[in-house]
């Protein structure tokens, strides 16, 4: 929908200013589909075009229209006529509109992989307005994107020659040298695109990721956690998590320091859970998670939560913190995903599949929910039912192997030989270098056991984890070598493996079981597991009592609408659960600023966000000092300014995964808040 959100900018610019000697459509049909998209009613815009083309065939603009709506609708080859019909009939001296329609024409051809044609499009966009400096920046991108980095070089230049005070150019020739090794010269980029802007947080994550790769890790996570603190930076996010691995002591350091400053900010406690769980220091990961949801309740952290209890073999806190996930958020697919892989490792297989049967209703065309029913389904001994969700994981993703490999020992056991050399051929073609832990199996079916040996003995040398020890045990007693089998058992567990109910159900072990050995093993480490459990010291729940507000609301076209107070200034927000925070319209900041509900200090600076159509859009970002939603008080709340003017208020998850829980109570029509209220 890129296509259709900028072009929706034209309107908005161009509708009642003109250009000079150009006179635009003001035609009924036309008037009304502009209205139409505005409100995001594509089908009825594209009705009111088509009504428009058969009264005016020259009217190019409407053509634009229709091809942003056709690519909307990934109907590329319709998109391209509407594009090519929209440069016949649109005036040559119209630079504005012909600039955009060279611009999508390049976008459609980006997304049928003709990159040549794209190139070829952007450029004659850039004939057609030489100032336009997003049309460099585009066709830069797509010469980064062919590693053309010189090329791109020179566009990224001439951004900056039409906008030296813009940091885009500055980022993008700071990018392309460190996609060639150059860390020192993109440093110098960036550091000059901070100096420009010093509050835009991908100048300090693209600067710390050079960092990283330098193998400076203090300055690296100076700068990721900076980027942090402007605006949740995803890209510093992730390398964070990558500093972790080289130097948890320099990120942790920078995090606890950061904590300490925002005693009230969850985020810091958030982070230093996720670099913990990174390190597989779940303990700690808890602990610090936990703070976070004192401070905040988020059904993200309590999924965090219950993710570091399952790989510490703590089922029923797992079950507790997911069902409180998901309690708060039951529209998370994930959270079911999580909660039906831990129902089927305490053994309750109906419940898992019951959760399957759910997740996949939610996305029925994504394999991995077929294929972890199917995998339940193996474990109850339905082989009929798992080797039909199988089948339909193959079917929708082939290139998942673990799928095959299942189906194949399932057709082996059922006496379909034939099936099964396929599925087992399959896996073995899929992993041409032979570097897959589970072609180890596949090797091993088809009669190459000391093929199979030898590549699970490769994976040890690499890794000798938890996980290669568990397949390297399952390996050996399928080859019935139970003694060896029995000592990669014992590593597994005392690297960590907690998993009992597997364990004893998984059929690659049944001749290990077999072996008082394996039982006295068994018995060792879930006594040993008990112990831990019950020296578990650091599982506080949330304090507080358990309230309940009822909050009215009022439906207006559709969408429910509330009061609210910001900064002691009415105002109805749309409640908005699907939104990422609170955002408001220019029209609303203005007045707040002017007449003393925000202060110059409430102004933090500026962001990058993505809008529900995937685009990426800069907004200031201010600090909402006081937000009370039905008597409700939160504190120094972060929402983001829109720049259109006729943007609705929106209430979203910033100050709704505060709240607590929500439920919407149509027929009375109040939102029902239930919370924990602090001692």
């Amino acid at each position: 929908m890129k296509n259709l959100t900028t072009l929706l900018c034209f309107v908005f610019c161009f509708m009642t200013v003109k250009a000079q000697d150009i006179k635009r459509p003001e035609s009924y049909n036309y008037t009304r589909a502009v209205e139409a998209i505005q409100q995001e009613n594509y089908q009825e815009a594209l009705d009111f075009l088509n009504m428009e083309i058969e009264e005016n065939p020259k009217n190019g603009y409407a053509f634009a229209w229709i091809a942003a709506i056709r690519q909307h609708y990934q109907e590329y080859g319709r998109a391209i006529t509407a594009l090519d019909q929209a440069l016949k009939y649109i005036p040559k001296k119209d630079k504005t509109y012909r600039t955009w329609v060279y611009s999508n024409k390049a976008d459609v051809y980006q997304e049928l992989d003709e990159y040549d044609k794209a190139l070829e499009c952007i450029s004659l966009a850039i004939a057609a307005d030489p100032t336009d400096k997003s049309s460099f920046e585009k066709r830069a991108q797509l010469l980064f994107e062919q590693e053309k980095y010189a090329q791109a070089d020179l566009d990224y230049q001439k951004m900056i020659e039409l906008a030296p005070g813009d940091v885009m150019g500055y980022m993008g020739l700071g990018r392309n040298q460190k996609m060639q090794n150059n860390y020192d010269a993109a440093i110098e980029q960036f550091n000059y695109a901070i100096k420009l802007s010093p509050d835009y947080a991908s100048g300090y994550s693209f600067r710390g990721e050079c960092y990283l790769l330098q193998g400076k890790y203090n300055e690296a996570a100076t700068d990721i956690v900076r980027a942090l603190e402007i605006n949740y930076d995803n890209k510093a996010f992730y390398h964070m998590q990558q500093l972790a691995d080289s130097s948890i002591t320099a990120i942790a350091t920078k995090l606890r320091v950061q904590a300490a400053k925002e005693p009230n900010e969850n985020t810091w406690p958030y982070y230093l859970g996720v670099v913990h769980e990174r390190k597989d220091n779940y303990k700690k990961a808890i602990s610090y998670y936990k703070d976070a949801l004192k401070l905040e309740t988020n059904p993200i952290i309590a999924n965090r939560i219950s993710s570091c209890y399952e790989d510490l073999g703590n089922y029923s806190e797992a079950l507790r913190y997911i069902n409180m996930a998901i309690q708060a958020d039951s529209t998370n697919e994930d959270f079911l995903r999580i909660r039906a892989l831990i129902y089927d490792a305490t053994g309750n297989t109906q419940e898992s599949i019951g959760d399957w049967d759910k997740y996949i209703s939610m996305d029925p065309e994504y394999y991995y929910g077929y294929y972890r029913r199917g995998w339940v389904k193996d474990h109850t001994g339905d082989a009929e039912g798992a080797i039909e969700d199988y089948t339909t994981s193959i079917e929708l993703e082939p290139r998942y192997s673990y799928a095959y490999i299942n189906r194949g020992v399932l057709y082996k056991l059922i006496g379909e030989k034939e099936l099964a050399k396929k599925d087992f051929e399959e896996v073995i073609a899929r992993d041409t270098l032979l570097e897959e832990s589970h072609t180890i199996y596949a090797l091993f079916h088809l009669g190459k056991v000391q093929e199979a040996k030898d590549l699970i003995q490769k994976l040890l040398s690499k890794n000798e984890d938890a996980s290669n020890c568990y397949e390297a045990a399952c390996l050996y007693s399928l080859a019935d070598e139970t003694e060896t089998s029995l000592e990669f058992l014992r590593k597994a567990l005392e690297k960590g493996n907690r998993k009992f109910n597997h364990i004893k159900r998984d059929r690659d072990l049944t001749n290990l079981r077999a072996t008082s050995g394996y039982t006295e093993l068994i018995e060792e480490f879930e006594e040993k597991w008990q112990k831990e459990l019950s020296s578990d010291q650091f599982d506080l729940t949330i304090e507080g009592e358990e309230k309940t507000v009822e909050i009215p609301f009022s439906k207006d076209g559709g969408v429910c609408k509330v009061r609210c107070q910001i900064n002691g200034l009415p105002l109805h927000f749309i409640f908005d659960t699907g939104a990422s925070d609170v955002s408001i319209s220019s029209v609303e900041a203005t007045f707040m600023l002017k007449n003393d509900y925000l202060k110059p200090s409430d102004i933090i600076g500026k962001q990058n966000y993505i809008n529900a159509n995937g685009d990426i859009t800069e907004g200031t970002v201010i600090n909402l000092r006081k937000v009370n939603f039905g008597g409700l008080e939160l504190t120094n709340i972060k929402a983001s300014v829109v720049k259109n003017q006729s943007a609705p208020l929106l209430l979203g998850q910033s100050v709704l995964s505060r709240l607590g829980r929500i439920e919407i109570d149509n027929n009375a029509k109040v939102l029902k808040v239930t919370y924990r209220e602090k001692k």
